[in-house]
């Protein structure tokens, strides 16, 4: 297949990769501008830019692909390459930018996008985090036949991968990034052989929206149950992390591990926010239900510590 390819971080990074490998015509790349990065804050290339670049592919990084916006002399540029590129089909992974109708009509095949959950659940920006927030059993990739809506197009493909008990943000994202690249390769090749997968509708019920992560969700709410609290402090990892205010120390300390401690270990009576007790085995905060046992723990302009180690260097007041 001759392939237009567009995405910019390493989860994006993985998919191209292996569609270089299957053997595709890679005729071009999509995407996001250079960003300052590190202490010197340089334009830093994006891991998929870098990729491209490594195997000799045109890139193009557009701030916008609207003819008619901000940026239309960059859309324009693009839209010249891409009718140079004349590709099959047009493969998009966490691009970061929203294609306008001329991009979705331009491939012979369309465009197709790697999802990372189980459409309809999880459309939107984090479906990864949001899943291990709800505390849903399973993930997975969906490939699917892009249209004008948010992640509304026809299914092609799903690939389903459980969520386990420790799975964080970051785990969980580098199975998927492996499961979405095999899961491109296998619907590339159906459609180079003429077999490719009928597209199926997305169901109307269980349609659910993963709300863009804030830095404001990163400070815990110890009046929420303590169950809801781990999770959420394995979803936020790495980005945007969780915090809480100890007592003695100035800054928000960053929290990366807890787990709720079950019922018999729950004395009550302490207000949510409240230091229960510390020990080796951890710091025990009360939430809205009992009690939250916080294992992994960060100060400012150090590196993460279990709780025994952190505990050295701190006293409560």
């Amino acid at each position: 297949m001759r392939v237009v390819f567009a995405g910019t971080p390493e989860f994006a990074r993985q998919a191209l990769a292996a569609i270089l490998q299957a053997g595709h015509q890679v005729a071009g790349v999509l995407t996001q501008p250079d960003r300052p990065s590190g202490r010197g804050m340089k334009l830093q290339p994006g891991p998929v830019k870098q990729a491209a670049l490594d195997a000799g592919v045109a890139v193009q990084q557009p701030r916008s692909l609207r003819l008619d916006g901000k940026f239309a002399d960059e859309a324009r540029s693009a839209q010249a390459a891409l009718q140079a590129w004349a590709p099959d089909v047009m493969v998009v992974a966490a691009y970061g930018l929203i294609l306008p109708q001329w991009v979705l009509d331009l491939p012979r095949h369309g465009c197709l996008n790697i999802h990372v959950s189980l459409l309809p659940r999880w459309r939107g920006a984090a479906p990864i985090q949001r899943a291990i927030e709800a505390g849903d059993a399973a993930s997975g990739i969906t490939i699917m036949q892009m249209d004008a809506g948010l992640d509304t197009g026809a299914m092609l493909l799903q690939v389903e991968r459980p969520i386990g008990p420790d799975d964080t943000g970051a785990s969980l994202h580098d199975a998927l990034a492996q499961d979405g690249a095999g899961a491109i390769v296998r619907v590339l090749g159906e459609l180079d052989a003429g077999r490719a997968p009928a597209p199926v509708p997305q169901p109307l019920d269980g349609i659910t929206y993963a709300d863009k992560l804030q830095k404001s969700e990163s400070v815990l709410d110890f009046s929420l149950p303590a169950a809801v609290l781990a999770r959420r402090i394995r979803a936020f990892d790495p980005f945007p992390g969780t915090t809480m205010v100890l007592p003695g120390i100035d800054q928000p300390v960053k929290v990366w591990a807890a787990h709720a401690l079950p019922p018999d270990r729950r004395p009550g009576g302490e207000a949510p926010g409240a230091v229960v007790r510390t020990g080796r085995e951890g710091i025990d905060v009360a939430t809205a239900d009992g009690l939250l046992r916080i294992t992994v723990l960060q100060k400012p302009g150090s590196r993460r510590q279990p709780a025994d180690v952190f505990l050295q260097s701190y006293r409560a007041p």
